[in-house]
C-alpha cells in the first residue's frame, strides 16, 4: 500500500519546492527562446483524465514516490493530461480537488527535476473519440464560437493559476488530438488561442499537435504560429494498429483473434481468411504491406521535415502498445521506435505509466513490465 502523505509532510515539500520550481514573474520578450527542453517521458494517464476516481482514490492514485521513481529511472518529463469535467463543472465554476492535485504534481516534478506538460486532454465540446462512440455530434468546438471563446477562458484560468512555475519547467498543450472536419478549422483555432495565451504569456512553451488525432500524416497541413520559438510540434503514433491495439475492446481491429507478426507482414493469408467478415476490410492491408524500422521512419517524414521548417522541436507525445499484446513482438516495436526517436532527436511520452499500456501497477506498488523500463532507457538522454 503506498504511504499516505501526512498534513506536515505536503506542507514541508511545498515550502520546499516553492523555489525549486516556481521563479519569481519577470519581463519576458516576445520571442526570447526559453530553456523547455525534453527527451524522455511518459503520460500519468486515467489520474486527471478519463478516470472516475474522485476523492480519496483520486487522491491515493499518483503521489511523490511516483515521481521519485520516474527520476530514478531516468525519465526527464511527464505529460499530465487533464479533463474539463475533472476540474470545471458543468456551469463552469472550478472544482478544487483536481486544481490542487495538480498543483501538487507540478511542485513535485520540480523536487525531483522533471518537467512538465500540461495536456487540456477532454473537453466537453470536444472528444477525440466520439467518432467511434457515436457521439460526433457532440463534437461542436470547431463549429461554436462560443465553444471556443470556452476553451480559450478555459486556458486564461489554468494560466492564471500556472503562470506562477518556471517556462523552463511547465509547457501547455491546449488541446488533445483535434478532429475538425477540415484541418483550416483547426488552423484558425490554434492562431486564436495561440493569441490569446501569448498575451498573457509570451514565452510559455506551447505543444501544438497536428489534425485528426494528431496524426503523423497530416501535419504537413499544420500552420504553425510564425516567429516564435517557443513552440513545441507533437504527433502521436500507434501503427501498426494490428500490433499495437491486438486485443483493445474499444477498436474494430480488437475482435481479431488470429496470430501477429512483426517485423514483416503482420496477417498471413490464413489467419486472414479465419477472421470475422466484419473486420476483413480493416484487416486486409495488414497482410500486404510490410512493417519494419523503414517503415516507421518513412512515416515520420512528414513531422521531421515540418519540425526542421520551423526549426523547433518534435515530441511524440503518445505511442505504446497494449498490455495483452505478446511482449516479445511488443518489445521489437519499442526497439525500432527509439531507433528512430535517436536518429532525428524526437522527444516522446509513452502511453502510458501505470493504466493498459503502462509499465508500472498501481495497485501492487511494483513494475508490471520492468523490460520494457529498461527498453525505453536504453536510448538516448537529454543532452543537458
Amino acid at each position: 500500500m503506498k504511504k499516505i502523505l501526512s498534513v506536515l509532510a505536503i506542507v514541508a515539500v511545498a515550502l520546499w519546492t516553492m523555489t525549486a520550481c516556481k521563479s519569481t514573474p519577470k519581463t519576458e520578450t516576445k520571442g526570447e527562446e526559453n530553456s523547455f527542453k525534453i527527451k524522455r517521458g511518459t503520460n500519468l494517464s486515467h489520474w486527471l483524465s478519463q478516470s472516475k476516481e474522485r476523492g480519496e482514490e483520486r487522491r491515493q492514485h499518483i503521489q511523490e514516490d511516483d515521481f521519485q521513481r520516474l527520476e530514478e529511472l531516468g525519465f526527464d518529463f511527464v505529460r499530465i493530461p487533464i479533463d474539463e469535467e475533472q476540474f470545471w463543472d458543468e456551469e463552469g465554476n472550478k472544482l478544487p480537488e483536481a486544481w490542487d492535485l495538480l498543483d501538487m504534481a507540478l511542485h513535485f516534478c520540480g523536487k525531483y527535476h522533471l518537467r512538465a506538460i500540461v495536456d487540456l486532454h477532454i473537453i466537453r465540446s470536444h472528444y477525440f473519440n466520439a467518432v467511434n462512440e457515436g457521439g460526433k455530434d457532440a463534437n461542436t468546438l470547431f463549429t461554436s464560437e462560443e465553444a471556443q471563446q470556452q476553451l480559450i477562458d478555459m486556458w486564461y484560468q489554468l494560466s492564471d493559476v500556472l503562470k506562477p512555475f518556471s517556462t523552463d519547467s511547465v509547457a501547455y498543450e491546449f488541446m488533445n488530438e483535434p478532429v475538425a472536419d477540415d484541418h483550416e478549422q483547426w488552423n484558425q483555432l490554434v492562431a486564436k488561442v495561440h493569441k490569446a495565451l501569448r498575451e498573457r504569456e509570451p514565452q510559455r512553451t506551447l505543444v501544438i499537435g497536428s489534425n485528426m488525432w494528431q496524426s503523423y500524416g497530416t501535419i504537413k497541413y499544420l500552420k504553425v504560429p510564425e516567429g516564435d520559438k517557443n513552440i513545441i510540434l507533437s504527433f502521436h503514433y500507434y501503427n501498426p494498429m494490428i500490433l499495437t491495439h491486438y486485443g483493445a475492446w474499444w477498436t474494430p481491429l480488437g475482435k481479431y483473434k488470429g496470430k501477429v507478426n512483426y517485423p514483416g507482414i503482420l496477417v498471413s493469408k490464413e489467419d486472414f481468411e479465419a477472421a470475422p467478415d466484419s473486420i476483413k476490410k480493416d484487416l486486409e492491408p495488414f497482410t500486404t504491406q510490410e512493417w519494419n524500422i523503414d517503415q516507421i521512419r518513412e512515416d515520420f517524414k512528414d513531422a521531421i521535415a515540418a519540425a526542421k521548417k520551423y526549426d523547433l522541436q518534435l515530441f511524440c507525445g503518445e505511442w505504446g502498445v497494449y498490455e495483452p499484446v505478446d511482449r516479445e513482438l511488443a518489445y521489437k516495436w519499442y526497439k525500432d521506435m527509439l531507433s528512430v526517436f535517436d536518429e532525428f532527436d524526437i522527444a516522446w511520452t509513452t502511453w502510458c505509466y501505470d493504466a493498459d499500456f503502462g509499465f508500472w501497477d498501481q495497485k501492487k506498488n511494483d513494475y508490471k513490465d520492468k523490460p520494457l523500463v529498461d527498453i525505453l532507457m536504453s536510448g538516448k538522454k537529454l543532452e543537458k
